[in-house]
């Protein structure tokens, strides 16, 4: 497996973290593959000792996996993938082989998730926008000004989190999509041709969105014109002035290049962009459960690996944009009062979410409101 760029980033996070050893019953490896017949050696009589050693020993087996992702090498989710992928085939001491697809070596998003239900892929970095008309709930995260302004908060909550880890991944379960975590990205900022302040700044301003009444409702709430575009337009779109804005991570924005076609870029943190490590339950379920044990010690890891990683990237990239004088970009970051305006608007769209997002949304938000006031203590 290709190391990632990260590597020296990773190695330091971890400098002072106990890397746990893989579930199994010891070092001592069986004489024999599981499914080796044995009855030479027994004289056709299986021994309870054999029995039990049959149930449980898979050092034999080998596993080929696929991991797609909807972002490209360079990019956080592959970047992360990358990891996920090295550190269980360490773990597994090379019984896996993981190979990570960047976003579109084998279709668009939507073509992703089908062939991770239908089992074509067994891993998969999904974005919850990509299926909210499939899991409704899944909109809690295009909630605006919602999730705590602390980016480390933002952490604590989706690791923590009963309505996120327990009811809501339930409802992706049901659809033959396992969460094995939530993971952010980072918070979400604007560019614009124009800048970006207060809400009045969005009248006559074409914002582009993802295909999500509840997205496209919020902007409208600000006074802005939203219009559904795919990422792979987005940067014509933006160059020759058909959509006027976007919002995405910084480090999603400088790698696409967006800011060099945009002359502002407003620090809003007004959201955090949130993905879920998901594998097929029908895979997962059918595994050893040794092998289950070393891929969710791999998911345990990747909590504080991941948010190292999106946080020295995104600290980078931003520095790189405010230092790009080629193409510079005038960045302006929100005071408390501007967001104050902004999440005035906003807020009324939680209603919104409560009446149009699945019979559970009502009591997911509910208690994920409460949640949040746990950890924030406000």
């Amino acid at each position: 497996m290709k190391k990632n760029k990260f590597s020296w980033l990773i190695s330091t996070a971890l400098t002072s973290t106990l890397v746990l050893a893989a579930c199994g019953g010891g070092s001592e490896e069986s004489g024999g593959d599981s499914g080796e017949d044995t009855s030479n050696d027994t004289g056709g009589e299986e021994t309870a000792d054999d029995a039990e050693e049959d149930s449980s020993d898979n050092s034999g087996e080998t596993y080929e996996w696929t991991f797609v992702t909807e972002e490209n090498e360079g990019q956080m989710q592959y970047e992360y993938a990358v990891e996920f992928a090295d550190r269980l085939e360490e773990k597994s001491d090379g019984q896996v082989s993981m190979t990570v697809h960047e976003f579109g070596g084998l279709g668009t998003e939507v073509d992703q998730v089908g062939q991770l239900q239908g089992g074509a892929v067994e891993f998969a970095i999904i974005s919850p926008g990509f299926t909210g008309t499939m899991v409704e709930e899944g909109q809690v995260f295009a909630l605006q000004f919602l999730l705590p302004e602390d980016q480390n908060q933002v952490d604590e909550l989706l690791n923590t989190s009963e309505a996120l880890n327990e009811d809501l991944a339930a409802l992706y379960e049901e659809q033959d999509i396992l969460p094995l975590s939530f993971f952010t990205e980072g918070f979400m900022q604007w560019t614009g041709s124009s800048e970006i302040t207060e809400p009045a700044d969005f009248e006559g301003f074409t914002m582009r969105t993802q295909d999500s009444p509840l997205i496209q409702q919020t902007y409208e709430q600000y006074g802005a014109d939203p219009s559904v575009m795919s990422a792979g337009d987005l940067y014509t779109g933006l160059q020759q002035g058909t959509v006027d804005g976007q919002e995405n991570p910084i480090f999603f924005i400088a790698d696409s290049s967006y800011h060099e076609v945009q002359d502002y870029m407003t620090i809003s943190n007004h959201n955090s962009y949130v993905a879920m490590t998901t594998v097929n339950p029908d895979f997962y379920n059918s595994l050893p459960e040794e092998m289950r044990g070393i891929i969710d010690e791999t998911v345990e890891e990747m909590r504080d690996v991941g948010f190292e990683m999106q946080d020295e990237l995104n600290n980078e990239l931003l520095s790189e944009i405010e230092d790009n004088e080629e193409t510079p970009t005038e960045v302006t970051e929100l005071s408390s009062e501007q967001r104050d305006a902004f999440r005035e608007l906003a807020v009324p769209m939680r209603d919104f979410y409560r009446d149009n997002a699945g019979e559970e949304a009502g009591a997911i938000l509910d208690k994920l409101e409460t949640e949040i006031e746990e950890i924030t203590g406000e």
